[in-house]
């Protein structure tokens, strides 16, 4: 047992000699303070041995359910170190086959992989709950030599191919999760092979390096301070051609000292006995880190991290292939925080301002663009934190196939408890609402600088020529000093891999650390909150915080200002050959002419088909037309428009539902006013009953999501005037049709009883010439028949007897032809000597011999 190293007096003594209590409470914080530090320090030795137990693994992962690998990027043609792994639901919980399978792409930024399905509540966790199959994307610590970006991306695309031919069944593809580095390759890749991927989730992944705010965004300077990316090569180098991933996250550490440094080894130290088994759980995976091959950090940060090249599509791949955002066909949710230090949201949604010149552009490439803006959870939250997880990723998992449906254009999304709304209640505690936007509107988010990106452009510039005077005076000395041993020497000798080490059992200085936690363990002594001491260690650990903030602040400051002042100088962008004009260097292209021409040919298409379609294409455009005039929408709506659609279609697939709903949407974007005229055409030959039964339709759906807005309300009025009037000419339309029916009725019977009639006389006039004929050859000379043989022959062919359409098995078809012939044959003069039968009564039979004209208009099934 544990006391105090001095006698403890009585309590009557300590009231005498202490009476305001100050030094018994001292005494239980000093002892206090001692346990937990014992404790601590038995903490952070577990992690050291939790660290070089994960390293030593083969296949070191954080992946909370177990999987089974599918495919293994070293097998490929061009072999990498990824691989696909299907997850294994646990005990009690099954998985729909016929949902849309869920794949996540894990980030490989310097830590290990699993971070998506770190827990239950994580990503992977949602969409097993939800009953989706799941898959997951991972990697291996060390790169396949030789491994290249392009490599990576085209394994992610057979790893996606193998998922769709798994779920060759489903008309959905496959939803794709990235998470932060991973987010960017994921969008490379549905680039260049768009019928792969479903709908996309983006989260934290920088997409735009160049965008930020001013004093909120310090890590975008960072290769204008070293000179471009020169010194990513030297490290490569060093590492004998390999990256120490534990570099990148010091530089994530960095961002942030007061956390790195105090915050979170205060919290742990305080709240010791709860927060240990949380704590190494997380540095399991931070402290998990990874190599890169050289090939690969440089390409990065080339092209991505000082080019900026993929938000404006100047990326070309080995093969001649342009990596093009606007190719992506699927949905993109774009997933960001402003509390995120390392991906702000300017650079998460930068891509779109620089793709496109407006939200009309957005739709005439038929691109749907959705994103949400987080107000406070740092980058991490983003895809581990389980408040995050219950709430967002829960969400965007539950509304993926809406989000598939949406109409092209931009929207941004917002989640709110769903108590507080009117309308059809749902069956989560949580609504996700989408807000149509405009690129005007998204600037606002992204604080676009044309001054900064003139800056930045010169950083880019810089960077080439720095990159290339290493490459021919430095570079060689440093690959011929480097080796295998050394590399690996200067990966375990790094700041972050040696504190894992240094607090191990591999340090003997730690041997009595865990029988000293032990007794404590046995015989604790935890302290009150409103302990006094105890509120003066808060109090301090307060201000030593503000304090690492205030100098993060000033040296964030000090480098903005710095990048400003040295790249902003016109003779320094005269000298890299921009002459102070970033345009040059950042064309927009969307604006480019056959874009153009592409969406002039877009638009004619669907004038075309304005008046075309039927009831599906008049409920949709309607439906559309209304909610068009709402300030948002929900899934309610679409719950309740797909019943219904599998009420009156059940083999209509959510890809062709899709096809319907977005064509619509795209006459009424080209021409709304006519669009929405052309609604009685397309119900022509509709009954009254049937449109009445569209008009309740639509109504049903729109009153799912409560109250309808004025504007919304209005166009619903004006929706209901149209297929009213529709209604009241349906009895009109639907007589006129019966009546021209009947009339083409009438013909085909006058013209069956003519043929027949025709027919009979026919069979009639045979009968009789028949006889007479055999007579005169009786009666015939020899010399008249020799006559006869030196004359043309004369005579009408004999017709076989036709057999009654009762007695013939053949079909009506074949009847009616040999009608045409005989009828032909009966039409020519009768030889002489016969004699024709007077008054001779004849029977007709409803038998037509000419081509049935159907009659037009109508078109209802009776």
């Amino acid at each position: 047992m544990m006391t105090l190293p001095m006698p403890t007096p009585s309590a009557d003594a300590l009231a005498l000699f202490d009476p305001f209590g100050f030094g018994r409470a001292a005494g239980r914080y000093w002892l206090d303070a001692m346990e937990r530090s014992v404790l601590y320090l038995d903490v952070m030795r577990r992690r050291g041995n939790q660290y070089l137990e994960h390293i030593e693994q083969t296949k070191p992962s954080v992946l909370g359910f177990d999987a089974e690998v599918l495919m293994d990027g070293r097998d490929l043609p061009r072999p990498v170190n990824y691989e696909l792994l299907r997850i294994l639901p646990p005990a009690g919980m099954e998985t729909d086959l016929q949902m849309r399978p869920f794949v996540v792409v894990d980030p490989r930024a310097g830590h290990g992989p699993g971070i998506g399905g770190f827990k239950p509540d994580s990503e992977i966790g949602v969409a097993l709950r939800a009953g989706h199959p799941c898959y997951f994307i991972g990697f291996l610590p060390y790169p396949v030599p030789g491994q290249q970006v392009e490599d990576v991306v085209e394994a992610e695309v057979a790893f996606l191919r193998h998922v769709n031919e798994r779920h060759a069944e489903l008309s959905e593809k496959p939803m794709v999760v990235g998470n932060c580095q991973a987010g960017w390759q994921v969008m490379m890749a549905a680039s260049l092979e768009p019928d792969l991927f479903g709908p996309i989730l983006i989260a934290g992944a920088p997409l735009s390096y160049w965008a930020g705010v001013r004093g909120e965004a310090p890590m975008r300077y960072t290769g204008g301070l070293t000179g471009g990316s020169w010194m990513t090569s030297l490290l490569s180098d060093l590492g004998d051609g390999t990256f120490d991933g534990a570099w990148l996250v010091q530089n994530f550490e960095n961002l942030n000292p007061a956390n790195t440094y105090w915050t979170k080894q205060y919290r742990l130290y305080s709240q010791v006995d709860t927060e240990a088994e949380r704590y190494l759980e997380f540095e399991r995976w931070w402290g998990g880190h990874v190599v890169l091959g050289g090939d690969e950090i440089q390409y990065i940060v080339d092209n991505l991290f000082v080019g900026n090249r993929l938000s404006t599509a100047q990326m070309v791949t080995s093969d001649g292939r342009r990596i093009d955002l606007r190719n992506v066909r699927s949905p993109v949710v774009v997933f960001c925080s402003w509390g995120d230090d390392i991906t702000p949201p300017p650079q998460a949604l930068g891509w779109v301002r620089d793709l496109y010149e407006g939200s009309d552009d957005i739709v005439a490439n038929e691109q749907t663009i959705v994103y949400c803006v987080h107000d406070s959870t740092g980058h991490l939250g983003i895809f581990v934190s389980g408040s995050v997880s219950r709430k967002e990723h829960t969400e965007f998992t539950a509304n993926m196939d809406y989000i598939d449906l949406l109409p092209p254009g931009l929207y941004e999304t917002t989640v709110s408890r769903a108590d507080e709304h009117d309308g059809e209640p749902v069956e989560r505690d949580y609504l996700l609402e989408f807000t149509p936007r405009s690129v005007d509107e998204l600037d606002e988010v992204v604080q676009h600088s044309v001054e900064d990106d003139t800056r930045f452009a010169t950083v880019a510039r810089l960077s080439e020529i720095n990159l290339g005077l290493y490459r021919l005076f430095v570079q060689p000395w440093v690959r011929a000093l480097a080796t295998p041993e050394s590399a690996h020497w200067m990966r375990r000798m790094h700041p972050n891999r040696l504190g894992y080490r240094l607090l191990s059992d591999r340090n003997p200085l730690m041997a009595s650390i865990p029988v000293l936690a032990e007794r404590v363990r046995a015989d604790r002594h935890p302290l009150n909150e409103d302990n006094l001491f105890r509120v003066l260690e808060s109090i301090a650990s307060d201000q030593i915080t503000r304090s690492l903030n205030a100098w993060r602040d000033l040296r964030d400051g000090a480098i903005e200002r710095m990048f400003l002042d040295v790249y902003g100088q016109p003779l320094l962008q005269s000298l890299v050959g921009l002459g102070g004009d970033a345009h040059v260097h950042r064309r927009r292209p969307g604006a480019e002419p056959e874009h153009r021409r592409f969406i002039e040919r877009r638009q004619a298409e669907l004038h075309a088909r304005l008046a075309e379609g039927g009831s599906h294409e008049a409920v949709a455009r309607a439906l559309i037309y209304v909610l068009g005039g709402a300030p948002s929408t929900d899934e309610r709506n679409f719950k309740r428009l797909r019943a219904s659609h599998a009420e009156l279609e059940p083999q209509l697939s959510l890809a062709d539902f899709k096809c319907l709903m977005r064509e619509q949407f795209f006459i009424l974007k080209l021409d709304r006013e006519a669009a929405v005229e052309a609604l009685p055409a397309l119900l022509q030959g509709q009954s009254a009953e049937q449109i009445a039964g569209h008009l309740e339709h639509i109504e049903h759906v729109l009153a799912a999501s409560g109250e309808l807005s004025d504007n919304s309300a209005e166009r619903l009025a004006r929706v209901r005037a149209l297929l009213e009037r529709a209604i009241d000419r349906a009895p009109q339309i639907e007589a006129e049709s019966r009546a021209e029916a009947e009339a083409w009725i009438g013909e085909q019977a006058q013209a069956q009883r003519q043929a027949y009639s025709e027919l009979e006389g026919l069979m009639e006039t045979r009968s009789q010439a028949e006889p007479a004929a055999r007579a005169e050859k009786r009666e015939e000379t020899p010399a008249a028949a020799d006559t006869r043989q030196e004359e043309p022959a004369d005579e009408t062919p004999a017709i076989p007897e036709a057999p009654s359409p009762a007695e013939s098995g053949e079909p009506e078809a074949r009847q009616e032809d040999a009608a045409a012939p005989s009828a032909e044959a009966g039409a020519k003069p009768a030889p002489a000597g016969k004699r024709q039968p007077a008054n001779r009564r004849t029977t007709t039979r409803r038998r037509g011999t000419t081509t049935r004209r159907k009659p037009g208009g109508g078109g209802s099934k009776r």
